[in-house]
């Protein structure tokens, strides 16, 4: 229950930090503006590639990814709705 209420006060925090930003960039020029995106988008771009390293680094990764691509390509897949029906 606890985990519960933390993830539900990290969600009105979220909440809280967006209506904040909102409030800010609507105060800001347009090129002030442009600046803000321009810096977001590399936040984004930084997290994006820090979340590929992460996943990279996980042992045997890399190879399992080949072999299910090999595997796809192959057609040796199994359709979604024939596995979920059994669960």
């Amino acid at each position: 229950m606890i985990s519960v209420e933390i993830t539900m006060e990290s969600k009105q925090d979220d909440v809280t930090i967006l209506q904040e930003a909102e409030k800010r960039l609507r105060r800001l020029s347009p090129e002030r503006l442009r600046v803000v995106s321009d810096f977001l988008a590399d936040l984004e771009e930084r997290e994006e590639n820090e979340a590929t390293t992460e996943v990279l680094n996980i042992p045997g990764f890399e190879q399992a990814l080949r072999e299910a691509m090999q595997e796809a390509e192959a057609g040796e897949v199994v359709s979604f709705d024939s596995i979920r029906r059994h669960v």
